[in-house]
């Protein structure tokens, strides 16, 4: 069994998830005749074939699928001793804590957790929910080390004095409406068509900026108000209102509700920015680093 290698393990495994050595070579960036000779070796390796040929592809032998289920846990043991050894290499460690926001939680912060797990994976992260004056408060007694907030001309004026910002993403409010709305599937309306709609609004602590209706409407008619997201969409989905809802978190709505965007030359817009205490440590600025690379990357999306 010396003849069996981790790039052929790799293969075999690829071939087995997808179903064709073609789909297999794509995953992994091969040529396909790469692939054929891959499973050539390890089929002489374990002295039985691997996978049984067919017209709409190939599927696995019982030795093919004994090796591909063994050659998962190789595999990823493999994967954690490359983590480890990375993590001896990689001068940051330690602990950081970050906080944001509900909106922002949905969509960047998990993205910006998974790349700082993959870059420094000796880093521990801590991360929390709170509203932005929470978050503030927070990292001025160092119970926080990034705090990820929105601020904006609708929103207070806080104080950052003694802080660092950086602007992670900047406009960015969306209307979330149900799938069979009037609004759904036009891309941009103008804010007049807004009057005489019904809203779901955000529910908090009396100091804490909620989510409320669209931020230049005079006495809008509130329908409901509710604490968490997926109960303010799942208001929506059903018919009961629409709501404002922050960009950054548009990737997260549930089936049953559509974004549209809103013409307003009154709205002067909103901001994300990432907070922080004036001097960085290489974890704070490493946690930084990755909120910007995973905000740009969600601007340049489509």
């Amino acid at each position: 069994m010396a003849e069996l290698s981790l790039t052929g393990l790799r293969v075999v495994r690829a071939v087995v998830d997808t179903g064709s050595f073609t789909a297999a070579a794509d995953a992994l960036g091969y040529t396909q005749s790469a692939v054929s000779r891959q499973v050539a070796a390890m089929e002489a390796a374990a002295g039985a074939p691997l996978f049984v040929r067919g017209a709409r592809g190939v599927t696995p032998s019982p030795a093919g699928m004994v090796l591909a289920r063994r050659a998962a846990t190789v595999l990823s043991e493999i994967d954690a001793v490359s983590a480890d050894l990375a993590g001896l290499t990689d001068h940051v460690t330690g602990r950081v804590s970050i906080a944001a926001f509900p909106s922002a939680a949905a969509v960047l912060v998990p993205r910006t957790l998974a790349r700082l797990r993959n870059d420094h994976p000796a880093l521990i992260v801590e991360f929390g929910e709170a509203s932005s004056p929470t978050q503030l408060r927070q990292l001025r007694a160092h119970r926080i080390d990034v705090a990820v907030i929105g601020v904006g001309a609708d929103l207070p004026a806080y104080a950052f004095d003694g802080l660092r910002r950086e602007l992670l993403l900047d406009g960015g409010l969306l209307l979330a409406v149900p799938a069979n709305h009037r609004f759904a599937g036009r891309g941009t309306i103008p804010v007049t068509e807004l009057r005489d709609e019904s809203w779901i609004v955000g529910k908090g602590l009396r100091d804490d900026p909620q989510f409320g209706a669209w931020p230049t409407l005079d006495h809008p008619r509130i329908a409901y108000a509710a604490r968490e997201w997926p109960t303010r969409l799942g208001l929506v989905a059903t018919g009961l209102g629409i709501a404002v809802l922050p960009e950054v978190a548009a990737a997260a709505i549930p089936a049953g509700v559509r974004t549209v965007r809103v013409d307003d030359p009154a709205w002067l817009g909103r901001a994300m920015v990432a907070v922080t205490a004036r001097d960085r440590s290489p974890e704070v600025t490493a946690t930084v680093e990755a909120l910007c690379h995973e905000a740009a990357q969600l601007r340049a999306a489509p």
